[in-house]
């Protein structure tokens, strides 16, 4: 099981899967929930490493560095920690 933590609370989430619904149960702000409208951009504060690489839709929106989008972001394992600004 991976983590997904956000201003110090933390919920497990199952290795390999999309983070949006563990995300929102933290705390993140959804929009679109497509990819497209960037409400749910977050700093990946820690465990960058532990996410898979961007897909299509997160190339497309252009993030700036360390950042992606809770809507499309997949955890591989370990820990990921979230901001949203």
């Amino acid at each position: 099981m991976a983590r997904l933590k956000k201003n110090g609370n933390e919920i497990e989430v199952p290795d390999g899967v999309g983070i949006k619904e563990y995300a929102e149960q933290l705390g993140i702000i959804f929009g679109c929930r497509q990819g497209r409208c960037g409400t749910c951009m977050c700093r990946i504060a820690e465990g960058m490493e532990n996410l898979e690489t961007q897909n299509q839709a997160e190339l497309d929106f252009g993030l700036p560095a360390g950042y992606r989008l809770c809507c499309q972001a997949k955890i591989k394992s370990g820990d990921v920690e979230l901001k949203q600004e």
